[in-house]
């Protein structure tokens, strides 16, 4: 049975629902805080993408900084974006083209809008998940595997993907499905995530990669980006969002929430993630901005997509 995790209210008149689920850990390590189904299996989308990078790392990829956050991210496909994807493809003495993920319009608008005017399409490396298939690419090249089949569930780095998505769970993953990039897709329960989510900050193996994502927050989103913004309101936190409504995020303490909006909508994720890490004892204030989301008619605020009590069926 899933909750009612958030409402979407115009002029006072509940209009919408999203109904889903939660789970949030205690630093050490406890349920402490479910809504819905915590044990259900989900497919975690892009809030693998730390593991994943941190799965590169393990394999041999020379990934730090600005680099190593961007691997572990979902960017916008600004330009400082895309140099960074290039940069660490021409370390690996690799193309563009080796890029296996789809071409895609950048996400930010105003980088979209300057490709149109300049008469240019989509591209690989503006695909939001160039980072992850640069860092892929690069962990394979310092490897000697083969790089045309980098996203073959049997590929050697997929192998250690799979393991090190189980160790930072602490479970089997299953399902294996193919992501919306091509990669393969390792599923997970909800309180698997959150565990791996924790593991993120807690980790001294993982913590290279949740610090790169720290100092580096614009790399895993981009500017104005939920993810970023996330992170930077509350410092030590991090945070990652995915497709079909799913969001991960810990605290440096080692509070960690999974969430998952069944219907698969994003717009509501962090502002559920903030309130289930305010169940759990954590000062949110801080991001507090981020915990509604206006409705507009007209072109102005008429109402808000908000967060609701638990308990709600």
């Amino acid at each position: 049975m899933y909750d009612v995790l958030a409402e979407v209210v115009r002029n006072g008149f509940v209009e919408s629902r999203h109904y889903g689920s939660v789970a949030g850990l205690a630093p050490d390590g406890t349920l402490a805080y479910t809504r819905g189904d915590a044990g259900e299996t989900v497919l975690p989308r892009s809030t693998t993408k730390p593991f994943q990078a941190l799965a590169c790392l393990k394999a041999g990829a020379p990934l730090d900084g600005e680099r190593l956050a961007i691997a572990a991210g979902s960017h916008a496909g600004e330009d400082f974006h895309v140099k960074t994807v290039e940069a660490i493809l021409a370390d690996a003495n690799l193309p563009a083209g080796a890029l296996r993920c789809p071409p895609s319009w950048p996400e930010d608008e105003p980088a979209k809008a300057a490709l149109i005017r300049a008469g240019e399409g989509e591209s690989r490396v503006r695909m939001n998940c160039s980072g992850k298939h640069a860092a892929m690419l690069a962990a394979s090249a310092a490897r000697g595997w083969p790089l045309d089949t980098y996203l073959d569930p049997g590929h050697p780095l997929q192998q250690v993907v799979e393991q090190v998505t189980a160790d930072c769970a602490g479970e089997e993953p299953s399902p294996v499905a193919v992501d919306g990039c091509g990669a393969p897709l390792f599923g997970l329960t909800l309180t698997g995530l959150a565990r791996a989510a924790r593991s993120l900050v807690l980790s001294r193996d993982a913590r290279p990669v949740a610090d790169a994502m720290r100092a580096h927050p614009e790399y895993v989103g981009g500017t104005g980006h939920p993810n970023t913004e996330f992170m930077r309101a509350l410092p030590g936190s991090v945070a990652k969002g995915g497709a079909e409504g799913v969001f991960v995020a810990a605290t440096a303490e080692g509070h960690a929430v999974a969430v998952k909006v069944i219907d698969g909508s994003p717009r509501a994720t962090t502002a559920i993630a903030l309130r289930a890490l305010a169940a759990l004892g954590v000062d949110t204030t801080p991001a507090g901005r981020l915990g509604t989301v206006p409705v507009l008619g007209g072109g102005r605020p008429v109402g808000e997509i908000r967060t609701t009590e638990e308990g709600r069926t």
